[in-house]
């Protein structure tokens, strides 16, 4: 199987606690909070080893809050490997209102790279064997240029990496002008801003991530439809996957489980079809969670052949 790497410029270390009710001034009384990794390509690690895969993810720690990250994924098993920064890594909050049922996310800015700190994480690519599959997800630092973004991707397929992203605004619009990308998965109104124009009907959209394709932005082209799943796009197929309603308890983690899914089957040699089955399956898979978890092998299994049998 093809190896699979990550990198994640912006990680974070995530706390997740209910409350009663969201009201201002007061004291809001909060169940202990449960702490757990955070940030786009971490979590794409984690989705791999989950539904039984491996996976080696790269990312920059700073400080206690970097070391409680590294710690929690060593405890998970995740193959890391970390360079230290001077600044310390984030910690975001999640709150979920019980009277609700309402999750409020607490995003705070991640940690700056330095020159010479970005420099180090560009060498490391350098050194992922030729062939690997290199996901690069999330945000970007604060300060960071787009034009190191891009220069970064250069060097990923200079060295002969399969790259994909799961990015938004000018960053992915970046990746997508260097173009030759494994796999990108905007939603609709990424897409729609991507192409310049809105995507009112099916047709818009399959057209609009066709032209990508076609243009040689990127080999596949998956459009995140939320509930009514995904548009899947190639050179050679256009499908949309489309998952059974399940019980909603957050949709934290869902794109990271779906980008997650999607890399294992790449990496297992599957086609377009079975590769999107399997990325909706575990994006909805992790909907059925409350707080930051992601999908479970047994969960993505269980709708991934309900997928398969409904669309025989």
């Amino acid at each position: 199987m093809t190896q699979i790497f990550t990198l994640t410029l912006s990680p974070s270390l995530d706390s997740a606690t209910t409350t009663a009710k969201i009201y201002p001034e007061g004291k809001l009384r909060c169940t202990t909070p449960i702490f757990e990794p955070g940030g786009g390509g971490i979590n794409v690690a984690r989705a791999v080893v989950y539904l039984g895969g491996q996976a080696n993810a790269i990312f920059p720690i700073g400080g206690p809050t970097g070391e409680h990250l590294k710690e929690l994924l060593d405890r998970e098993g995740i193959h890391t490997e970390t360079l230290r920064t001077q600044d310390w890594t984030r910690q975001n909050l999640h709150v979920h209102a019980d009277n609700s049922g309402e999750q409020f996310r607490f995003v705070m800015p991640g940690a700056r790279l330095n020159e010479a700190e970005f420099d180090q994480l560009v060498e490391r690519v350098h050194q992922i064997p030729a062939g690997s599959i290199l996901v690069i997800s999330g945000s970007l630092p604060p300060g960071t240029a787009i034009e190191k973004l891009t220069y970064l991707m250069q060097q990923a397929q200079a060295v002969g990496l399969q790259c994909i992203v799961d990015s938004s605004g000018e960053a992915l619009k970046a990746c997508l002008d260097v173009g030759g990308l494994a796999l990108v998965k905007p939603n609709q109104n990424e897409l729609s801003a991507l192409i310049g124009r809105p995507l009112d009907n099916p047709d818009d959209l399959r057209t609009a991530a066709q032209e990508l394709v076609q243009r040689g932005a990127a080999e596949r082209v998956v459009v995140s439809l939320g509930p009514q799943g995904a548009l899947a796009v190639d050179r050679h197929h256009c499908v949309q996957i489309v998952p059974p309603p399940v019980k909603k308890m957050s949709t934290v983690g869902a794109g990271d489980s779906m980008v997650g899914a999607m890399t294992l089957k790449l990496a297992q040699g599957a086609d377009l079809i079975d590769t999107v089955r399997f990325g909706v399956a575990a994006g909805s898979a992790a909907t059925l969670n409350l707080g930051t978890r992601l999908c479970s092998l047994e969960d993505t299994q269980r709708l991934y052949n309900y997928i398969c049998k409904s669309s025989q």
